[in-house]
């Protein structure tokens, strides 16, 4: 009788499954016993061909070959893992090979990993599939207790395979047409352009935003205060002007105000839900400083290697039904640090069950992120794995704590004829918020209260209780235009691509979809920046010149989060084999002619800069432009040239040490230094925006925030003199 081939996606991942089976004894490139070889790929072995791989007229780029519509997209062996892919295929295709089992991740680029390695073997032994959510030894013995026959997941491949053929049709069409036609490197991509497009949406809400005057004035009652608002049908505690918010505050000051509303409302907020991987992704930017690719690669690790976590690439926040035992013994084997809190969430010794954290029907493919029932050895981690686990264990302890109950109280206090409120509340049961989010200190927000209003605890009031106004205090501000995305916000503008439409019915089809699938969008993120379409300062993320340019060519269709949103609802018909991959494909098909023809046909005549910088050999690389037509405002005799941080003079260093990096102001509260922006400097010398006033007095630039709690003046960048090599 022959062995099984047990395919991993990962050497550490087959070491594991290798492990628990009993395999001890080394092979080439694999672990064996009498019953199983397991073996591994690294990643992708197997990728689509390249179009000049296809047909050698497609070496050349050329506006006569486009479209490239092949009837096929051959497969090919990546060159870096040929060795690897011989020993797989070796193994696989041996006549002592009775079947597979396919133990790559289970989702669907793992399936499309397994697959395309079998399909380019020529292998045609039957296989099963290997479908586990954790790598503790536990769950690796139960997933083989319950192997699926292969073909249970072919509408996953399906699925996969349209997505991979997809991006190919798009991304080799639509980049090769927009690069002839404006003969600089673009690289467009079916679901990387629209990610860019909401970035370039907000560039442009900062930038068109018109900063209005307001003010607010707080009244002071003695064992209370008050904020002024509005009596319209839309109330506000604006006042549009210090002339307005003055004479309000004279007439209140030393007067006698009336509480005419003091009503109080029982209150109960929900626990949070479990995490998701985009929920996660999004807390760990917002409490941790994490980029999405950061937490992913660590939520991996501590999946893969510590075997602490449950599978992360999910887009579920819900377990089964069936895993309530097992969640019982997860939050009892948690690390000491944790247990205080198990009264809380485990009232009596069991969790409670309700439909924000048990529902079967809401379960996708892998059920929400939680600790594995093994008690995570903290002090084997990294300090970075250690914060991510913190915040996973906090999250799925607090989604199963009781909700936090208060009463909530709003006060409306009259004094003449304006009117001041207050708003309060008293906790009566902290519940899930006894739990905190994070051990890690608490991170630093630049955002503050510009009203003062929040909520606080009140003294006991009634209606027709008299205070005297002892004090008002008038606070003047500006309105702020939206901020930067972050890739907390990028994720959730990502997720909830869509929304905003118009149509209801679309919403509708749109709903669940979004940009991208929680796996990818962290990639898709790090692949704008990599290109030079966008930049991360701090933890902002703004569009570049280049990818503002770039949006600004492009078609409607491909920008268009309804479009991408509805491919991937149509990626997951397909593997629920609900919808024909070949419709599907006809349409990309379709759609990437399209492209073509727009790009040669209706793109508009917007020059793009020279591109590339100089290097070794007087060679520019990509992502960086001469601007010929700006100056040097220091040495008067080179041009500017731009990179993805900074602006800097052509001339040779020993010559010209100006450098303008573009994130300069944004410490101090300012804008990004756009090319836009730096033109009008050069131009205006002085400039007044939304955030404070930017002076070139070389030589230095100066930068005054409007912020008064901002130092009054940062020197930000000095033109230093010509110096000797």
């Amino acid at each position: 009788m022959g062995r099984i081939v047990i395919l991993a996606e990962k050497p550490s991942v087959g070491r594991d499954i290798a492990r628990v089976l009993g395999c001890r004894e080394r092979g080439d490139g694999c672990l064996m016993n009498e019953t199983y070889i397991v073996t591994w790929a690294v990643g992708h072995l197997v990728t689509l061909v390249e179009p000049d791989e296809l047909d050698p007229k497609y070496k050349k780029w050329s506006v006569a070959t486009l479209p490239i519509l092949p009837k096929t997209i051959p497969l090919k062996v990546i060159s870096s893992s040929r060795q690897q892919f011989k020993i797989v295929k070796n193994l696989i295709c041996d006549k002592d090979t009775d079947s597979l089992i396919c133990a790559t991740d289970a989702g669907r680029e793992g399936e499309l990993i397994f697959r395309y390695i079998y399909e380019k073997s020529d292998c045609h032994k039957p296989f099963q599939r290997l479908w586990i959510s954790s790598m503790t030894d536990e769950a690796i013995h139960e997933g083989f207790r319950t192997l699926k026959d292969g073909a249970s997941y072919d509408g996953l491949y399906r699925s996969a395979k349209c997505r991979s053929e997809a991006d190919w049709l798009v991304g080799m069409n639509a980049s090769r047409a927009f690069t002839l036609r404006y003969n600089v490197l673009l690289s467009v991509g079916r679901v990387q352009t629209p990610t860019l497009a909401i970035l370039v949406r907000r560039h442009h809400e900062i930038e068109n935003f018109k900063p209005e005057y307001f003010a607010t004035v707080t009244a002071a009652f003695g064992d209370y205060t008050g904020l002024w608002f509005s009596k319209s049908l839309d109330p506000d505690t604006h006042i549009p002007s210090k002339e307005t918010a003055e004479a309000v505050r004279k007439k209140v000051t030393g007067k006698t105000g009336t509480v005419i509303k003091a009503e109080t409302v029982r209150k109960k907020d929900p626990p949070p839900q479990l995490y998701d991987l985009t929920t996660l992704q999004r807390d760990a930017n917002k409490l941790l400083g994490y980029t999405a690719d950061k937490t992913l690669k660590l939520a991996q690790s501590l999946y893969e290697t510590h075997k602490a976590l449950t599978y992360p690439r999910t887009d579920s926040r819900y377990l089964p039904p069936d895993m309530i035992p097992k969640v019982q013994e997860t939050l009892k084997n948690l690390p000491h640090e944790y247990q205080s809190y198990l009264p809380l969430s485990m009232p009596e010794g069991k969790i409670p069950v309700t439909k924000r954290t048990i529902d079967a029907s809401k379960v996708t493919d892998h059920h929400a992120i939680i600790p594995t029932p093994r008690t995570a050895q903290m002090d084997k981690m990294t300090q970075d794995e250690r914060a991510l686990f913190d915040l996973v264990a906090r999250r799925t302890l607090a989604a199963f704590a009781p909700g936090c109950e208060y009463d909530a109280t709003t006060v409306i206090t009259q004094v003449e004829d304006e009117t001041f409120r207050s708003n309060g509340r008293v906790i009566l049961q902290p519940g899930f918020k006894a739990i905190p989010a994070t051990s890690a200190p608490p991170r630093k927000s630049k955002s503050k209260s510009s009203d003062n209003d929040s909520e606080k605890i009140l003294p006991p009031l009634q209606e027709g209780d008299t205070r005297t106004c002892e004090k008002t205090t008038l606070k003047e501000d500006m309105t702020k235009p939206p901020p930067l995305h972050t890739d907390a916000s990028l994720l959730s503008a990502m997720e909830n691509a869509g929304k905003e439409l118009d149509d209801e019915e679309l919403q509708k089809q749109m709903k669940g979809s979004g940009i991208g699938t929680p796996a990818t969008r962290a990639a898709i993120i790090e692949r704008i920046i990599h290109v030079g379409y966008a930049r991360r300062s701090g933890k902002s993320i703004a569009a570049t010149d280049k990818g503002i340019q770039m949006i600004g060519i492009m078609p409607d269709e491909l920008t268009s989060a309804e479009l991408t949103g509805k491919w991937e609802q149509a990626l997951d018909k397909i593997a629920d084999n609900t919808q024909d991959p070949v419709r599907f494909m006809e349409g990309i098909e379709r759609f990437s002619a399209f492209l073509v023809d727009y790009a040669r046909e209706k793109s508009p005549d917007t020059p793009f800069p020279e591109e590339a910088m100089r290097g070794k050999g007087g060679k520019r690389s990509a992502g960086h432009s001469v601007h010929k037509d700006l100056t040097c405002p220091l040495c008067q005799k080179g041009h500017i040239e731009e990179s993805p941080m900074a602006f800097s003079c052509t001339q040779p260093r020993t010559a010209c040490a100006f450098t303008l990096w573009k994130d300069c102001l944004t410490k101090s509260g300012g804008p990004m230094i756009t090319e836009k922006l730096l033109r009008l400097i050069l131009e205006k010398k002085r400039l007044q925006g939304s955030t404070g006033t930017i002076e070139l007095a070389p030589p230095q630039i100066r930068f005054y925030p409007l912020n008064p709690d901002t130092p009054s003046l940062s020197r930000l960048m000095e033109y230093h003199p010509n110096k000797k090599a």
